[in-house]
């Protein structure tokens, strides 16, 4: 039996929270649909099993949905990603288009195509350029959102040391090799597992559309439910979370392995860690497709932007990721370019490096590899005439990223970039300001490489290659539909229960009150967002996902998240719920420095913001806010200070705030309805002093009388990888010096970046200090040439309390006389 590490880890250690169910999952199920036939199969059912009651209506089942375009979802469901919170079980598109009409001298308009020039901002709740600037924010971009029930750590490992995140990709996509694949189970297209009555389910369509998620059984009210230990039907289950599907038209499929692989192909179609990406070298005054194919060599302006860009790879005997060239004649070039990052293998098709053709205009050895690339960079000396997707005649380049050269070869090399893109391929980033000019660095190299693949991702998004997607998954569906089903209904008077657990349990006559909000997963609201002001500002109908980990807000319009914070940056909330309430029921979640995000309902739907409070108070560190309003003294003073964080620093004892229930620690988030940190200074001692009342809104402190803070992972994971980086600089110096040492760990640097996090404040400053002193220590020791045996002692005994303090043990440290 496999347990949900992940999710048992977290509740393990934040033991601030209240305990949640623990929750082991293994899976035994596989499933999808297609048109009027899907794919299933479920374990087989012993004899003598009693038959099935009678299907409850939706109305007896006490079944919540709220509709969505097309679509219903289910209150109780867990979503285990973004995906699956659109997914939806039905499903419509447009003529001339002149281009957007934006130019500059990098890159012209054209028809079909956007660009882009610096200065765009991704779609997404919009917050005051002062708090954007004064705030480091730890959110991740909302393109960049995917797996709900992952913790941040699983997406800052993978992320490295670039500043830049991978967007819109599936990783969702994963779930099935996650919880199905290989362990054991018989799989259907529509997948179901049961572990301790937690049931994991992924439904599929031809549509690139999938459900995937979680519930446990005990929220299932109890007329779905079966009288026996066995637990939950198929049946019974899919009436409940897919009431409008036809159940007549699913089939138990064949135990052949070819099922259970074409599944994990189907899943993971989408998901590609080895882009190709076109390159073409464009000389002072040249614009054209011709032109740029027929220079035959490089400039010492391309070779230096190459070898900034990855490394050159000789072809014969290449064994990684090739992009189609050919590793044993040379045929394709002798030499290519290539790299690696994060997760990703890139290899690129450089138009000077593929073979040239004299007397050939076409370049078609050239051409028939980078007229195939979805990317396409155009590198452009100083002098070049502007861009334009009109001179590339090729159907598959969809996006192309201009860089343009500036004070080549010298100490002052930098780039300045455009993008332009298909009309409907979604905005991409990483997103730079209006004229930016980006030094020649390793920075610059992550840009390039992070815009590249996140281009070719949100091109994945795009009518033509969704059509191509929807296809071939079709022809897999229908495949498994004709040639791996048996003629067995899922809806046979024969029982086909999932696979007992062994023991009997207690059965409870109905489902448990909240028992979802124990899930791992997403649970789903419909609400309104407020943004711009609670008054006067502009209402967002949305869906608001709270998981163990991350809150989301989708737009139900666009489908796109708009909102996105881990669980563990959420530091209060504030519910409106009395009935007659001005603008009727909300709900503002306060989140890392104090922002704030305002969600509203009907008065009918009341209940929704009652039990997304339960949510909050489970999954975050969080509490509820208060109101407080302190009158002035004698002299005009509130009676209390506060940080520039709005932590409140002094308290007057006995005055008004104190009486009023301000309590030292505690944190202001708003001052007289305005987020404080969105207010400079000035304006919030203007406010202090003139404001006609002060009304404040704070966040107490915890029982300890320590004040709430967003989770500071980022800040401790960059003082460890800084400390790691000093421990590595004296470890050298010291061998330098004749030292040797031999450490339990092989790699030392790996087990100091994965110590336990979060530390207490005290250990951090500690920390800190430690470092510092490292690396002042190092310094010294790079400066002196002649140390003595002494020195390096004393520096080995230094190192050998750092280490130990992170939990390090070294076996033998011998000085060399």
């Amino acid at each position: 039996m496999q347990s949900d590490d992940l999710f048992i880890r977290k509740f393990r250690r934040q033991s601030p929270r209240p305990t949640l169910a623990r929750v082991n999952f293994d899976p035994k199920q596989d499933g999808g649909s297609m048109r009027t036939r899907v794919v299933a199969e479920w374990p087989p059912r012993r004899e003598g099993t009693n038959s099935e009651t009678v299907t409850p209506s939706a109305a007896a089942l006490n079944l919540r949905t709220v509709g969505l375009p097309g679509g219903a979802w289910v209150r109780n469901f867990a979503h285990y990603d973004v995906q699956s919170i659109l997914f939806d079980l039905s499903e419509a598109q447009s003529l001339l288009d002149e281009g957007d009409g934006n130019d500059n001298d990098l890159l012209l308009s054209c028809p079909h195509f956007r660009n882009e020039m610096g200065g765009e901002e991704s779609v997404g709740l919009s917050l005051p350029r002062a708090g954007r600037h004064r705030w480091r924010s730890f959110q991740s971009p909302n393109n960049a959102v995917s797996m709900l029930e992952e913790p941040r750590e699983s997406h800052v490992q993978a992320q490295g040391k670039s500043n830049y995140f991978i967007e819109h990709a599936d990783l969702g996509a994963r779930y099935y090799h996650k919880y199905f694949y290989m362990k054991g189970e018989c799989v259907c297209v529509m997948n179901i597992s049961r572990s301790q009555y937690n049931y994991r389910i992924i439904f599929r369509t031809t549509e690139l559309k999938t459900l995937r998620g979680s519930i446990l059984e005990e929220s299932v009210p109890s007329a779905a439910r079966h009288t026996t230990p066995r637990g939950l039907s198929p049946k019974r289950l899919l009436e409940f979370i897919l009431p409008d599907l036809n159940l007549h038209c699913l089939r138990l499929a064949s135990t052949s392995p070819k099922v259970r692989d074409t599944l994990l192909k189907l899943d993971e179609q989408g998901l590609n860690f080895q882009h190709k990406v076109g390159i073409m070298y464009c000389r002072a005054g040249q614009s054209t497709e011709e032109d740029m194919y027929n220079n035959e060599s490089a400039g010492p302006e391309f070779d230096e932007f190459l070898d900034l860009l990855g490394e050159r790879v000789r072809l014969k005997g290449w064994e990684k990721y090739r992009a189609q060239l050919d590793t044993k004649t040379d045929s394709t070039g002798t030499h290519s370019l290539y790299t690696r990052y994060q997760d990703y293998e890139v290899m690129f098709h450089v138009s000077t490096m593929l073979p040239y053709t004299a007397n050939n205009t076409q370049q078609l050895l050239r051409k028939r590899h980078i007229g195939n690339d979805i990317i396409t960079i155009v590198f452009q000396e100083p002098g070049a005439l502007p861009f334009t997707p009109k001179a590339i005649r090729s159907h598959f380049q969809h996006v192309f990223i201009i860089v343009q050269v500036h004070e080549p070869c010298t100490e002052n090399t930098h780039y300045r970039v455009a993008v332009t893109r298909s009309k409907d391929i979604p905005l991409f980033g990483p997103l730079f300001p209006k004229g930016a000019r980006f030094p020649r660095s390793p920075a610059f190299r992550d840009f390039l490489l992070a815009k590249a693949i996140n281009a070719e991702n949100a091109a994945e998004k795009s009518e033509k290659f969704r059509s191509m997607a929807t296809r071939t998954r079709q022809e897999y569906l229908k495949d498994l539909a004709e040639n791996y089903v048996t003629t067995t209904p899922i809806d046979s008077s024969t029982k086909f229960p999932l696979l007992s657990l062994g023991g009997k349990r207690k059965e409870k006559l109905k489902g448990a009150k909240g028992a979802e909000l124990h899930s791992a997963g997403a649970l789903v609201w419909a609400v309104t967002v407020v943004q711009g002001g609670e008054n006067n500002g502009l209402g967002l109908s949305c869906l608001l996902g709270v998981s163990a980990e991350s809150v989301v807000l989708i737009e139900r319009f666009t489908r796109t998240v708009i909102f996105n914070c881990s669980c563990r940056d959420v530091i209060g909330w504030k519910a409106v719920t009395e009935p007659g309430a001005p603008g009727g029921p909300s709900l503002d979640i306060f989140y890392e420095r104090g922002e704030a995000v305002t969600v509203t309902t009907s008065e009918s739907q009341v209940e929704d913001i009652k039990e997304v409070v339960q949510r909050l108070e489970l999954v975050t560190r969080g509490c509820e806010a208060r109101e407080v309003i302190p009158l002035r003294d004698g002299v005009g003073q509130p009676g209390f200070l506060m940080s520039e964080e709005g932590f409140v620093t002094e308290l007057q004892r006995f005055g008004y705030a104190e009486s009023g229930g301000l309590q030292l620690g505690a944190r202001v988030v708003r001052l007289c309805g305005q987020v404080l940190v969105h207010l400079s200074l000035e304006e919030r001692s203007r406010l202090l002093r003139a404001a006609q009342k002060i009304h404040i809104t704070v966040i107490p402190p915890d029982e300890n009388g320590k004040p709430q803070t967003a989770d500071s992972s980022e800040e401790e994971w960059q003082s460890i990888s800084d400390l790691a980086n000093a421990c590595r600089n004296i470890l050298e110096a010291l061998s330098r010096e004749g030292e040797t040492f031999v450490f339990e760990h092989v790699n030392v640097l790996k087990v100091i970046m994965f110590a336990c996090l979060p530390q207490e404040k005290e250990d951090k400053a500690m920390l800190q200090a430690e470092v510092q002193n490292l690396r002042q220590n190092n310094q010294r020791l790079q400066e002196e040439s002649q140390s003595t045996v002494a020195r390096a002692r004393k520096q080995t005994g230094r190192l050998k309390y750092v280490l130990t303090q992170m939990n390090l043990t070294i076996i033998n440290i011998s000085v060399a006389p």
